[in-house]
């Protein structure tokens, strides 16, 4: 009959320690104000070229101010004047996009 042979494992001679079982991670070199500084840098950029690149289409505007001017009657709970509600949208619409 065979003998059955020893199922443990060989042991490592070398010994772990605490500092080699833990993986390396890099450290940022970056400061915070110098990452809020390019976030800033990259937010202004990316505004001027949004505004820059689009322009309202007369149908938009139209729309822009044909929803402005119902939320205004609803506010009001449809009391007034519809031409006095298109009114004030239309002036809401445009500061909006003077800015």
């Amino acid at each position: 009959m065979a003998t059955p042979k020893s199922t443990t494992a060989k042991k490592s001679t070398t010994p772990k320690t605490a500092a080699s079982a833990k993986p390396v991670v890099a450290k940022s070199t970056a400061t915070p104000k110098a990452a809020k500084t390019t976030a800033a840098k990259a937010e202004k950029s990316s505004t001027k070229s949004i505004k820059t690149t689009h322009k309202i289409s007369p149908e938009e505007r139209y729309r822009m101010v044909e929803v402005a001017a119902y939320f205004l009657a609803e506010r009001n709970h449809f009391a007034g004047n519809p031409v006095e509600y298109w009114s004030a949208a239309e002036a809401q619409i445009s500061k909006l996009l003077a800015k």
